[in-house]
């Protein structure tokens, strides 16, 4: 039998080591489904509820395994649907290859079924590479580029293959003239500063006294190194979102997330530092970054087109995080551990004050701080987590620990909605000897989550760790919106856009094989997760949560909760009766100390 060109793609893959691609069938590439079946599947082909979740997958794959994630779709719809998982990839600088099929080449410009301009369509997310096949020759070389461009540029890549060229024969370029032969593989690299410049960001920082450092998801090889860094400059380390699990917790001087979702000491150390050091991080808030003309600042990152954007960084470092922290280090002069790094320590430990007191304020019926609170000391020190966008993404940043080998991700750049449970999904596929946890918002779980439950009953048994626990945050509301619209709307909740179904999440899971509980009160909430870690199955808790627990910003007053108290308090439904009695005393409770703050830099310094 003769070797078709879907079937080289496939062997190509299997010769680069991709084991599993997530995808969804169509007669777009029906050719490279009937190649699947000739290779025996392999390599695996994972089967979602929908494209946009093949997508998905690829990406939580990718972030938890750090190998290139690869989906496929058929022709138009199919192809349209991956896009936002692509795009979520892409903006999270996250290695990714997407197979698409296209209507056979004799129909194209004829308008015929399904025909999409799929160059055009897919021109931007996968900007750096984006081909379409059309002769055997010519698949080598563009699968080839495909894959190591998204290796070495973490990007998004796209193939998009006819559905006649999928059943040709496949032949090799040959040694001749518009011929472009290629070959496997891409050698590890670590790039590195000139030592001009790495002597340069050693005398800014050494002249500093009060030095802040903020790493991202590019510092998650560089943990030694920043642990390193902070001891000798006696600094605080902040967490961008995305770099959550590059750095345990556990360590004093680690203040936690910075920005909206981030905590109060991570807001007051780059509020009063004189030097920053920003590490493997493009975190784009810059009003959560010290004021401009404080503090001078190097920044260290590997992608030359991600260094200067944020602040005005004197010096830009352009290489791998590790090597070049590894070559800065010597030049580094150790500053004592004074008064700076005492409050820093002494600012987290108060917060995490603040965050068990926050947990335990009473809620109707349950505080949605309470469930991720409980959760932190029962984390597994292997556990994967995810988080939806919304609320949820509020209380991982703020409540959950990272310590030992955790990981944790979600969607950081797109803030996409939906991604918690197949991103948990992907995980299980990179790691399946480890738990994973997901944590979503209703809205998320309505809008993908519950599919995609089918594929975790339809996968679970082979994996050798069967624990996949989804935690949905059933509160009935949208709820990221509705406080958003308060505090800077003014405006009370508009039911017709944030109201959403009751739905019994528990049950679905039992109806289709796995298992879960409701949890109506707080004392229902660690035997929940108790017996959710405990459990040979995917396993689902349903928390009715208040949607009147505010996701409180690091650095709010006192005058800017109680105007979101009042724009609550604008509405005239029963709710609204009860959030009057007690939301103004239960927000000022939240607050770092307890204490009332009217201006940035009033307080007790917590």
């Amino acid at each position: 039998m003769s070797t078709k060109v879907s079937d080289h793609l496939l062997e190509r893959l299997r010769e680069w080591g991709v084991d599993r691609v997530f995808a969804y069938a169509g007669d777009g590439i029906n050719g490279l489904l009937a190649a699947w079946g000739r290779a025996e599947n392999n390599p695996r082909f994972i089967q979602s509820r929908h494209e946009e979740m093949s997508a998905f997958e690829a990406v939580g794959y990718a972030k938890f395994s750090g190998r290139v994630g690869v989906c496929a779709a058929t022709s138009g719809p199919g192809a349209i649907h991956l896009l936002n998982g692509l795009y979520d990839a892409k903006l999270d600088h996250v290695p990714v290859v997407a197979i698409v099929g296209q209507t056979n080449r004799s129909a194209m410009g004829g308008s015929y079924q399904q025909e999409v301009d799929l160059l055009s369509l897919f021109k931007d997310v996968a900007s750096d590479f984006c081909e379409m096949v059309t002769v055997p020759e010519q698949l080598p070389n563009v699968l080839d580029r495909a894959m190591r461009t998204a290796y070495t540029r973490r990007t998004v890549t796209a193939l998009i293959i006819p559905a006649d060229v999928q059943e040709l024969d496949y032949a090799p370029p040959r040694h001749a003239f518009k011929m472009v032969p290629s070959s496997l593989g891409v050698a590890p690299y670590a790039p590195v500063p000139a030592d001009t410049e790495i002597t340069r960001a050693a005398e800014l920082i050494n002249a500093g006294e009060r030095v802040a450092v903020l790493v991202g998801q590019g510092a998650r090889g560089a943990r030694a190194e920043v642990e390193q860094l902070a001891d000798v400059l006696g600094a605080g380390v902040a967490k961008a979102l995305l770099g959550k699990d590059a750095l345990p917790d556990d360590l004093p001087y680690v203040t936690g997330a910075i920005g909206l979702l981030g905590t109060r000491p991570s807001y007051e150390l780059m509020r009063d530092c004189d030097t920053l050091v920003v590490v493997g991080s493009s975190f784009p808030y810059t009003q959560f970054l010290p004021e401009f003309g404080q503090a001078r600042a190097v920044q260290i990152d590997i992608d030359p087109f991600m260094v200067g954007l944020r602040y005005p960084f004197e010096i830009n470092l352009v290489g791998d995080a590790r090597e070049t922290l590894a070559r800065l280090l010597p030049q580094l002069k150790p500053k004592a551990h004074g008064d700076w790094r005492a409050g820093i320590e002494k600012n987290t430990a108060r917060w995490w004050e603040v965050m068990e007191r926050r947990a335990a304020v009473s809620a109707d019926p349950v505080n949605p701080e309470y469930v991720f609170h409980a959760l932190d000391p029962l984390l597994p020190e292997n556990a994967m987590l995810t988080a939806d966008s919304g609320s949820a993404a509020n209380w991982y940043a703020r409540h959950l620990r990272m310590r030992g080998t955790m990981r944790g991700s979600l969607s950081g750049t797109l803030a996409t909605m939906g991604p918690g449970v197949p991103y948990a999904i992907g995980a299980k596929f990179a790691h399946p000897d480890r738990p994973a946890i997901a944590l979503v918002g209703d809205g998320a779980m309505q809008m993908n989550g519950m599919a995609e439950l089918i594929t975790a009953a339809k996968y679970h048994q082979e994996w050798q760790d069967p624990r996949l626990v989804v935690a949905v945050l059933n509160n009935q509301d949208l709820n990221q919106v509705t406080w958003e619209m308060r505090a800077m709307e003014g405006a009370p909740q508009f039911l017709p856009s944030q109201a959403i179904p009751d739905v019994p999440y528990a049950d679905f899971a039992r109806s289709i094989g796995l298992d879960g509980v409701r949890v109506e009160e707080p004392d229902g909430v660690v035997d929940a997760w108790q017996r959710a870690l405990a459990a040979d199955r995917p396993f689902v808790i349903d928390f009715r949560t208040d949607p009147a627990v505010p996701p409180i910003p690091p650095h709010a007053t006192l005058d800017q909760i109680e105007a979101a108290a009042a724009a609550v308090l604008k509405g005239d439904s029963d709710r609204a009766a009860v959030v009057r009695q007690g939301l103004k005393a239960k927000l000022q409770d939240m607050l770092p100390g307890g204490r009332k703050r009217r201006g940035h830099g009033e307080g007790d310094g917590s």
